[in-house]
């Protein structure tokens, strides 16, 4: 017995020539179409017009302009923690939880640096329009990091704003410290940063004083309530950067005036009192109701509009998703004391927010489309044109309707898919890749505002002009009885025909989901089967155009609207819904697979049910699979029907008669669900011929080379092994196991498929997304891969994905109304015509005036509001401050940022941050560190003074640096010489003398070098002699202690 093994493991060896090999095999996804699941956060270019959508598991989507999209994937399945792009630059910066800044490549759709950060990062903002940034952490300490174009990479900036400088409070909470927001004023991003901590501490920065201008907020302000508050969200609601609205964790909403002085001259005279508003109270407090129900603030936007236009959104984390959850009001200074809003009613509670715009082709007009991402990962599209006019006309006497929610999904129609089938044909994929199709941009937009705009319809669709044409053929079985045809030659799936079954009554969709399918490009026949056991054989006529419309439909007893490219409809009921079809076009006999466990067989050309059984399970019920098989039995060539049930029993019944050939079922051990049913022809294709089930989870058969001649095998696929059987053992009712994997998790998918050499392969996709394909009949594993963003559930309640394949390993996978993903195993030219055009996200740098896009209306008339507390302050200061603004902006613009952002203006508080993020097992051990005086005689604190030299170094070295730099930019730019002021010359020699350093008259390097060569000489001596000293002590104790021994010896032996 265990040579017999031994022999079958050698004859089953990978390396067979008739065997799929790894090197055949390059699992891919092609495409990704539509919305990933697990979205959390959205960004957008509004230059670019590209939007960005990451996921929890580190992919992120792009959207670009003419349909164009693109998927980006992380080596890290993280989430994101923040998402921006460099606006017009071809940047998008992701921060992930892990502090990681993954710097992306737009044009190349590739990761070309990662910037890791210790601290922990709280908030990320971008300076547009320039290649910096803020990095806000939990510590409040804010840095500048660049973005260095060639290569590109994030290079960390010498400027800095500790928490020291800005806040100046130490003693509150470590956790209140962080940095939730740091805005670049408006007008004035070169000059200033709204800082606004966690506590609620606003401060305004000024980047080349290097001071804070003005502070307000902080809940010190508030001590007499016993609630503590902290900052959630923040966004300006001035063009000028003169006010801020702030949300909070409980729910409370305020509006805080910014005022900053122009000059950096008036801000240096400023003492720390002046430095808080005479007023240090929020202008005014928003009620809209989440404060009563302690509804966090998650995320505001204030968008700037013509008149009374202007608006603030509003979005509070409620997780039963209310009616108030999402909140728009009218927010300027005409604004009315009573607050006109509108609320939008979710399913489920927003998680993030975007607006971004189109511009029509038609009319030329711009259409703004505000989007909210819901936790559940949907994305809903409001006109935002129509909720301004909600906003601006709900108080008259005709109010308009609400705006309408239009959810982003795959255009589909308005149901989804239940059974797919995939048809490739390959054999001449030259030609058929040279036939061009229409362009991506004429396809309807993937969000539906856009989509009606342009079509008028979601569902863009060709005439039918015959099957013959189409290399790849995708047809999907919807959940409202219809079923489409798809032109899937460009992962723009194209609907070419549609064929509805209405009800006899109303003449409506039958809305009974379809259950089964199965099609015969050859003959052009197309069996369907329903939930409600119905059975249609749908017979085409030959290829010819049609005329006119390509929406099809069948009533339940009629022939009507057949006459066009139908020839012929049958109708058939068996019991059960229909979960398997098995067509033999030789016999003219159909075969059907109920959900019961009846296994009907039907002749039809008479439409009469010739046998039908059933064979019931414990645990599973319902037949999975059926296959026809010439098998020669006792002689002679008979049709035999093999039978899979659910429960990974097999069986072999007469296929004319549906008499078992056997007594005894095939049956598992352990019953676990079957998957797959598969025969594995041993001998050639050609000359062995078979008729496979179209199930739902079964692509069509290819027959391979067997291990053992002539020998065929049948495979079955449950959820936790792969088994094959001998064809002979299962006529004969024989429990023997030909060959069996254990699989290492859930399987929820299995397809065999073939190479162009006739090499067939398995491929297996678990429910945690992982994919196996492994060689037949060995059983050997090949390669493996994963599926990001892939989720299976073994709930009937939820909806999981629909997959099918085709012969080739061609995978399409629609995960519900969200996504559709084209997967490739094979090691070949891409099947899919316009992969790169339709993935072109980026475009070249599209040019932009120079200054804000949208400049503040000053109107005449101003009406008493909610803005009437500081309307004197605003009204007064608003001419000075915008020409100020503009000078400074003159003076210090962006390309100035360099030599600020290049020096450190707290370089103490650098090395303390760099010195203390090093690990103290990571410390060197250095000469100066020695210490060779005695440790009696050593006064308290030395040694920190001795250990701290090299420190001391560093710094001398940056204060002689910066000096130096100072003296030779003055040199060259007049030719005269400047006087160093004497007390600061000064106290830098003093410093210098103390300790040890050569003053500025000296010759410092020589010296230096040789005092400190002499230095450690004195150290290595000094070591040297200590441990001459230490040997001696050693030895003098080693020979006391060999005496004590001999001595306690004689004792002993003495007594």
């Amino acid at each position: 017995m265990f040579v017999k093994k031994l022999v079958d493991l050698a004859s089953k060896k990978p390396g067979s020539p008739n065997c799929l090999k790894a090197n055949d095999i390059n699992p891919r996804l092609v495409f990704h179409y539509g919305i990933p699941a697990g979205s959390i956060s959205l960004a957008y270019d509004s230059i670019q017009k590209i939007l960005a959508i990451s996921t929890a598991d580190g992919r992120i989507k792009l959207y670009g302009k003419d349909n164009t999209q693109a998927l980006l994937e992380s080596d890290v399945a993280v989430p994101s923690k923040f998402l921006q792009f460099l606006e017009n630059q071809g940047i998008l910066l992701n921060v992930t939880v892990q502090n990681h800044i993954e710097v992306w490549e737009i044009s190349t759709k590739k990761l070309s640096h990662v910037h890791i950060l210790k601290e922990e990062i709280t908030s990320f903002m971008v300076m547009q329009h320039s290649c910096y940034m803020y990095i806000g952490d939990s510590l409040g300490n804010i840095s500048v990091l660049k973005l260095d174009q060639e290569p590109c990479r994030l290079i960390r900036m010498q400027y800095n704003i500790p928490f020291s400088a800005s806040h100046g409070n130490t003693s509150d909470v470590a956790e209140d410290n962080a940095v939730m927001y740091a805005f670049p004023q408006p007008t004035a991003e070169s000059r200033r940063v709204l800082i606004i901590f966690r506590d609620g501490l606003i401060v305004l920065w000024g980047i080349q004083e290097s001071k804070a201008i003005f502070i307000t907020g902080g809940n010190t302000l508030h001590s007499l309530s016993p609630e503590v508050k902290k900052v959630t969200s923040a966004c300006w609601a001035c063009s000028y950067g003169s006010k801020v609205v702030v949300g909070y964790n409980n729910g409370e909403i305020s509006l805080w005036s910014i005022h900053g002085s122009s000059t950096p001259k008036e801000a240096t005279t400023m003492n720390k009192q002046e430095l808080y508003a005479a007023q240090n109270i929020p202008i005014c407090k928003l009620n809209l109701g989440y404060k009563a129900e302690k509804v966090p603030i998650v995320s505001l936007r204030w968008i700037f509009g013509d008149g009374r236009a202007s608006r603030l959104y509003v979005n509070g984390a409620s997780d039963c998703g209310s009616s108030n959850s999402f909140q728009i009001i009218l927010l300027n200074e005409n604004a009315e004391s009573r607050i006109i809003k509108l609320a939008l009613p979710l399913p489920d509670c927003c998680v993030d927010m975007e607006i971004i715009s189109s511009i029509s082709d038609r009319n030329k007009h711009k259409l703004d489309v505000l989007l909210l991402l819901s936790k559940s990962g949907h994305l809903y599209g409001y006109d935002d044109s129509n909720i301004e006019k909600y906003l601006l006309q709900c108080q008259s006497k005709s109010p308009p309707s609400l705006p309408n929610q239009e959810m982003v999904k795959v255009p589909f129609g308005e149901s989804t898919i239940t059974v797919a089938k995939f048809v490739t044909d390959n054999s001449d994929l030259s030609s058929s890749m040279d036939q061009d199709r229409a362009p991506a941009k004429n396809f309807p937009s993937l969000f539906p505002i856009y989509a009606k705009e342009k079509d008028g319809d979601n569902l863009y669709s060709t005439h039918f002009s015959g099957f013959a044409k189409i290399k790849n053929l995708y047809i999907t079985g919807h959940s409202n009885g219809a079923i489409n045809f798809w032109d899937a030659s460009c992962p723009f799936l194209l609907l070419i025909l549609s064929v509805r079954q209405q009800r006899e009554d109303d003449h409506s969709l039958s809305g009974i989901p379809v259950t089964a399918l199965s099609f015969d490009s050859n003959s052009r026949l197309l069996v369907s089967g329903d939930q409600h056991g119905m059975v249609r054989i749908i017979k085409f006529k030959p290829e010819q155009n049609s005329a006119g419309n390509n929406v099809f439909s069948l009533q339940a007893t009629t022939r009507q609207g057949c006459s066009q490219i139908i020839d012929s409809l049958k109708i058939i009921k068996v019991n059960g819904a229909v979960l398997s079809i098995c067509v033999n076009l030789g016999l003219g006999h159909l075969v059907v697979g109920s959900d019961e466990g009846y296994v009907s067989i039907i002749d039809m050309e008479g439409l009469i049910i010739l046998s039908q059984k059933r064979f019931s399970s414990e645990l599973y019920t319902g037949i999975i699979s059926l296959q026809f098989e010439n098998y020669r039995l006792h002689g002679s060539e008979k049709n035999v029907l093999f039978v899979a049930l659910k429960d990974s029993s097999v069986l072999a019944l007469e296929g004319d008669t549906g008499n078992m050939l056997s007594s005894n079922m095939v049956c598992c051990k352990k019953p676990t669900k079957a998957l797959l049913m598969q025969i594995l022809d041993g001998q050639d294709i050609s000359a062995h011929k078979s008729y496979v089930s179209d199930a739902t989870d079964l692509s069509k058969g290819n027959a391979i080379q067997d291990a053992i001649p002539k020998q065929s095998l049948l495979l079955l696929c449950s959820e936790k092994a792969v088994r094959l059987y001998s064809l002979m053992h299962v006529v004969q009712g024989v429990k023997k196991v030909h060959n069996k994997k254990k699989l290492h998790g859930i399987c929820c998918w299995a397809s065999t498929f073939h190479s162009p050499f006739s090499d067939s392969g398995l491929i297996l996709l678990f429910t945690n997304g992982r994919i196996e394909i492994r060689s037949l009949p060995e059983l050997s594993l090949l390669k493996e891969t994963s599926l990001r963003g892939f989720t299976f559930s073994s709930s009937k309640s939820s909806s999981n994905p629909t997959i099918c394949s085709s012969s080739e390993g061609e995978t399409i996978l629609v995960n519900g109304d969200q996504e559709i993903l084209f997967v490739s195993l094979l090691f070949r030219k891409e099947i899919y015509r316009h992969l790169d055009s339709i993935s072109q996200i980026y475009k070249d740098v599209i040019p932009i005036n120079e200054g804000p896009a949208s400049g503040p209306t000053i109107h005449k008339e101003k009406k008493k509001g909610i803005f009437s507390i500081i309307n004197k302050d605003v009204k007064g200061n608003k001419a000075k401050l915008s020409q100020d603004t503009e000078a400074i902006d003159s003076e210090a613009s962006i390309e100035e940022l360099s030599a600020i952002f290049s020096t450190a203006n707290f370089p103490f508080d650098i090395e303390n941050r760099e010195n203390a993020a090093i690990d103290e097992n990571d410390v060197e051990l250095n000469i100066d560190d020695i210490d060779l005086e005695d440790p009696s005689t050593k006064p308290k604190g030395q040694n920190i003074l001795m250990l701290n030299k090299r420190v001391l170094n560093s710094k001398f070295q940056a204060i002689k640096g910066k000096l130096k730099s100072r003296k030779v930019k003055s040199t060259d730019n007049s030719g005269k010489e400047e006087h160093v002021d004497e007390t600061t010359v000064g106290s830098v020699d003093q410093i210098k003398k103390r300790y040890g350093y050569p003053l500025a008259g000296e010759s410092s390097i020589p010296r230096m070098a040789e005092s400190k060569l002499n230095e450690n000489l004195k150290k290595l001596q000094g070591i040297n002699n200590r441990t001459t000293v230490m040997q001696d002590t050693a030895q003098s104790f080693s020979s006391m202690a060999k005496e004590l021994l001999r001595t306690t010896e004689k004792e002993k032996r003495s007594s």
